[in-house]
């Protein structure tokens, strides 16, 4: 029996070959320099922060080179899928706008012309492909039980070799032809492993797009192409997607930079274009002085749905990614306020090739700053939004109270300086219940009057105010001059140099007596404008709430 009909034997039933597949495939019309990358999550689960900040720089290097960004589920690890993993995925990456141009767009449906973009529907080209190695000898099966494998690692540890299926380990290498077709008409289950060609003591030199040029051992492992269950391992799916969907750049986490000599081996066994390599470094976190990877396990904010939970706008995020992802990005943003993160230019040389630290307070001091440029009409629509998943009870508030809300949020908002109070949906809540009154009444209340605490004086304070200098009519400039005609009327002092200069002659300043009425109203000593609060609140609040003191 020839290599032909032994690849037959393994590999049954395929009629196409590796020609017909590319025939299949045409090169992609797309300018010069384009970029063709892709995000190949497997559907175990949903993506982290760091997952996010990849498809972010593939998604942004694709669009700025009119290339193509497509989504490609690896899902040939069958028994680690979840349940609707792969719309879970998508769903996840659309909150935060990462938009595909080609791929899976759910469990069924795809869109572009490279597919299938699912993996497990794809395995007769990678038969295929892998029946032209059997054909060529640079693949064979192998029969080895794991008992078998046990026993050789057992022997490598005893005596210090590396793990592996190499060399004389690989026992089933070199089977002739007739052993091989006796054993699989006895019915002996096998995989497909690849013949490697490469020696572990040859350096294998590439230069890497952001980690430069780099040194490592050339690949002389065997390892396993076709599996057990017929489909293909991570690294010779990678291999067969990536030459017929025609990626130029493969864009991934660094824990994946070891398997370089494998795929570039995979590529020019077989002849292919090898595709440029951008390895990026992991996100990190400060633990206790310690740098350490971001995890999932003991960082809330690794999880994408941690900034969802917490009402963390998605521009804000990708903002902050950015200023990750480039150096220089900050000072572009401030340079550029007439222009969008879609105008940036993302360079891997600008990249970090050690890690970056992931810093939450920043990514928090973003948001704020993006929220506090928003209109008052968007901010009310944004925590609806988010308070129809996350606060029911706030939900039932603003849409209730919209008009209301609408004037609250506009406090000290559409003006040179904004005022910064929210770095996310969730604190909105908690920096202005006090202007509903189904939140104050039920409230457990602590009144920060600081400076005046004599009960009478602060009663005398709201008293006077209310019959004598309370007017709903008044605009800012006339409520002002009434607080500081009042603050002279009841022994403070009006003017603050004044006060400075002499502070024995008077009981206090302009701004004690304001704070007893800002206490009094909110039971904070620190919010936006007075006046502004006291317009929205109204006379009848108004007296009730001091009536409480």
């Amino acid at each position: 029996m020839d290599r032909k009909k032994l690849a037959d034997l393994l590999l049954p039933g395929i009629t196409k070959t590796i020609e017909d597949y590319e025939k299949m495939y045409p090169e992609r019309n797309i300018e010069e320099g384009a970029i063709v990358t892709r995000y190949a999550p497997s559907p175990t689960g949903l993506p982290h922060i760091g997952n996010l900040f990849q498809t972010f720089i593939s998604m942004h290097l694709a669009k700025q080179t009119s290339g193509i960004f497509y989504l490609r589920i690896e899902d040939t690890d069958q028994k680690r899928s979840i349940e609707n993993g792969i719309s879970k995925i998508i769903k996840s990456l659309n909150d935060f706008e990462i938009k595909f141009d080609e791929g899976a767009v759910s469990e069924v449906d795809e869109k572009g012309s490279y597919g299938p973009y699912i993996q497990s529907n794809r395995k007769e080209i990678y038969w295929a492909f892998a029946k032209y190695l059997i054909e060529n000898d640079m693949a064979y099966p192998c029969f080895c039980t794991e008992e078998k494998l046990d026993e050789i690692r057992q022997k490598q540890e005893k005596y210090k070799s590396r793990i592996g299926y190499y060399g004389r380990y690989a026992t089933c290498r070199n089977l002739s032809i007739d052993e091989i077709v006796k054993r699989v008409q006895n019915g002996e289950k096998y995989i497909i492993r690849l013949k490697s060609p490469g020696k572990f003591d040859n350096k294998f030199i590439f230069n890497d797009c952001i980690k430069g040029k780099m040194e490592l051992p050339e690949n002389d492992i065997d390892i396993i192409i076709i599996k057990s269950d017929g489909l293909p391992t991570y690294h010779f799916a990678h291999l067969v997607d990536d030459h017929l969907m025609q990626t130029t750049h493969v864009i991934r986490g660094d824990e994946w930079l070891s398997s370089i000599p494998i795929h570039t081996q995979l590529f020019r066994m077989f002849n292919f274009k090898v595709p440029k390599y951008a390895h990026i470094a992991p996100l990190l976190k400060d633990d206790n002085g310690t740098k350490r990877k971001l995890s999932k396990r003991k960082d809330p904010e690794a999880s994408v749905t941690y900034y969802h939970e917490q009402g963390i706008p998605t521009e804000a995020v990708i903002l902050y990614l950015a200023t990750v992802a480039n150096s220089n990005f900050e000072e572009w943003m401030d340079n550029n306020k007439d222009k969008t993160i879609d105008d940036f230019k993302l360079e891997f040389k600008k990249m970090s090739t050690s890690g970056a630290l992931f810093d939450l307070e920043k990514l928090l001091n973003i948001s704020r700053n993006y929220l506090s440029r928003l209109k008052a009409c968007e901010i009310y629509e944004r925590v609806l939004n988010w308070t129809k998943e996350f606060d029911l009870e706030f939900k039932e508030l603003l849409e209730k109270y919209k008009e209301k809300s609408i004037a609250i949020f506009n406090i000290e908002r559409e003006q040179a300086k904004p005022r910064k109070d929210y770095s996310c949906y969730s604190d909105v809540k908690n920096q202005v219940w006090y202007m509903y009154d189904e939140l104050f009444d039920t409230a457990e209340k602590h009144y920060d009057f600081q400076k005046i605490t004599d009960k009478q004086e602060i009663k005398t304070i709201l008293n006077t105010y209310l019959s004598n200098y309370y007017s709903p009519e008044d605009d800012n400039e006339t409520w002002f001059n009434k607080m500081k005609d009042m603050s002279d009327h009841l022994g403070y002092a009006s003017n603050m140099k004044e006060y400075k200069n002499n502070p024995e002659n008077y009981k206090g300043n302009i701004a004690d007596i304001s704070n007893v009425l800002r206490v009094a109203l909110t039971t904070k000593s620190m919010t936006p404008d007075l006046y502004q609060i006291m317009k929205i609140l109204g006379i009848d609040t108004i007296k009730k709430r001091f009536d409480l003191i």
